[in-house]
């Protein structure tokens, strides 16, 4: 892994970054809180470790800077600040791991490797998209082609279901489930009359339609053949 050492006492440092290099890491070390800042925006980390007390920037102000600008690289908090409130703090503040000086390096090790098994973070969706339909699932809001539509609650969550499962066939019972939170059949025309005036908005007025009825089988959104 390439590894970002932030940390202003120099045996400290050796001594982690020895330990480190011995296991095959790459390590970067910086001895102030500007330079360590500096690094960490401007390179790509596997893993950071972090001094809170730093001449120059704190490390809880670095770790807020980098989650503030949407760097979310792993952070252990390598620091004699041991308190229950000192823990908090750093956790809140974006770190992912703490560990109070002294320490033995064999749990040091330990930690950098459990926040190396940790799956990726992935970036949250935000926009669907089929064809020329798009809908913003910050702001609520469906367009087709450029054109805002307008839609009922119930019509949004039903588009957004049709949405996240494009190309696939999806049954009225899937749909009274996902959309109604139904988990029995109510016996009433709810879907095919919010399918009917779902197409009628999103699909009217275009030459080609996105919401195909399957015959026997239920509904789908697919772009134009």
């Amino acid at each position: 892994m390439k590894i970002l050492l932030i940390e202003d006492d120099p045996q400290t440092a050796a001594y982690v970054a020895t330990g480190l290099e011995e296991g095959n890491h790459v390590i970067d070390h910086a001895a102030t809180g500007r330079d360590g800042l500096f690094l960490a925006a401007g390179e790509a980390y596997d893993l950071m470790i972090v001094d809170r007390m730093l001449p120059g920037l704190d490390g809880l102000a670095i770790v807020k800077t980098i989650r503030a600008a949407g760097i979310k690289t792993p952070v252990l908090f390598l620091t004699t600040l041991g308190g229950i409130d000192d823990r908090v703090e750093g956790l809140e503040a974006g770190g992912d791991d703490y560990l109070v000086k002294p320490f033995a390096f064999a749990e040091l090790l330990a930690r950098i490797n459990a926040l190396a098994r940790r799956p990726p973070l992935t970036t949250v969706e935000t926009t669907l998209r089929v064809a020329d339909l798009e809908m913003d699932l910050l702001k609520r809001t469906v367009a087709r082609a450029g054109s805002r539509i307008d839609l009922q609650p119930q019509e949004f969550r039903l588009l957004e279901y049709l949405m996240r499962n494009a190309d696939r066939v999806v049954t009225r019972t899937m749909l009274l489930e996902n959309v109604w939170d139904f988990h029995f059949d109510p016996r009433t025309s709810v879907v095919e009359t919010h399918i009917s005036r779902l197409r009628g908005k999103v699909d009217r007025g275009f030459p080609a339609g996105l919401i195909h009825t399957v015959r026997g089988a239920g509904y789908c959104l697919r772009e134009p053949e």
